[in-house]
């Protein structure tokens, strides 16, 4: 049998930090990210420039160093987070949570639908989720890319399934999976500003032309399910989620054309969310054309299309 060696190491982290007091577990994440931080040259370099998207072309110096430790430390702790949920009571689960505007999601259950959160690659977003689901009692569908190897996929799913998120997959079933949710009343969620796939719609995403997908827009716009631009931010030893007003789509003219315009909207949004705390933003793949062009003025080949960790 092959042994993953990525499979393997997230595996280890998970019982490593399952098994020790939350200091220790704190402390090798805070240890792992500044090694992170000095030997990941490609990861750095693409923290560095979604800070200077963020903050300006001139952000450099000190106050850059400083805030690419916190981005990796941040990354570091969305996992030990993550991965002690599992034994986390309800009660934990609520103290350790607040929320503005989570009567946007109340009021479109109350009217018969379930509604779609659109989330950056932010803060914690997963103690919300099972916020939802153990505290709240809110069925939560989660819609996510295959990811390769496969070992590695299916333990996340199991994870994800651990803490009562209902895991849609990406492939010919997922439409019908997600429109009987979206009935059933669940919260469906999304993470969108990374268009992993390369065939989403062309928007400028803080003042650079990319791509970023075009299923959450479609979606609300078939649907009639309320799209919210959504963010949990780390703060302190808490957690704060934020769900914005429903984005105002609707049908103009050519289907396609609606998309567009919906998504350059959604865009403008994740900016909004993304600058009340850009060194939470976890995104540490290439995801504007330059980039691409950057890492390989550093000799590492451009990341090839495909699920990725981060991307759940």
């Amino acid at each position: 049998m092959k042994i993953e060696p990525v499979s393997t190491a997230y595996k280890a982290a998970y019982h490593f930090v399952r098994s020790v007091p939350r200091p220790v577990a704190d402390a090798a994440g805070l240890l792992g990210s500044i090694i992170a931080a000095e030997v990941s040259k490609e990861r750095r370099l693409l923290v560095e420039r979604n800070l200077r998207r963020v903050y300006g072309d001139d952000f450099g110096g000190r106050d850059l160093h400083r805030c690419v430790v916190a981005t990796f430390a941040s990354y570091a702790r969305y996992w030990v987070d993550s991965f002690r949920l599992p034994g986390v009571s309800p009660g934990t689960l609520d103290a350790g949570f607040q929320y503005r505007g989570f009567d946007h999601l109340v009021e479109a259950r109350e009217r018969g639908i379930g509604p779609i959160i659109v989330l950056p690659h932010l803060g914690g977003w997963e103690w919300a989720g099972f916020w939802l689901t153990r505290v709240m009692e809110i069925p939560v569908t989660v819609v996510v890319e295959p990811l390769e190897p496969r070992e590695l996929f299916d333990f996340f799913v199991q994870f994800r399934q651990a803490l009562g998120m209902n895991i849609v997959t990406l492939g010919p079933a997922a439409g019908a999976e997600v429109l009987r949710a979206i009935k059933e009343r669940h919260v469906v969620c999304l993470l969108a500003d990374r268009d992993i796939r390369g065939d989403g719609v062309a928007v400028d995403f803080f003042g650079e032309r990319t791509t970023l997908p075009a299923g959450p827009v479609t979606l609300a716009l078939r649907t009639g399910a309320p799209l919210h631009p959504t963010a949990v931010y780390f703060t302190g030893h808490r957690h704060v989620g934020v769900v914005r007003p429903a984005l105002p789509l609707e049908r103009q003219g050519r289907f396609r054309a609606d998309v567009v315009r919906g998504t350059q909207r959604l865009a403008r949004e994740l900016e909004d969310l993304i600058r009340v705390a850009p060194e939470q933003w976890h995104l540490q793949q290439p995801n504007w054309p330059s980039d691409h062009e950057a890492l390989k003025a550093i000799g590492k080949p451009a990341a090839r299309p495909g699920g990725s960790v981060s991307h759940w």
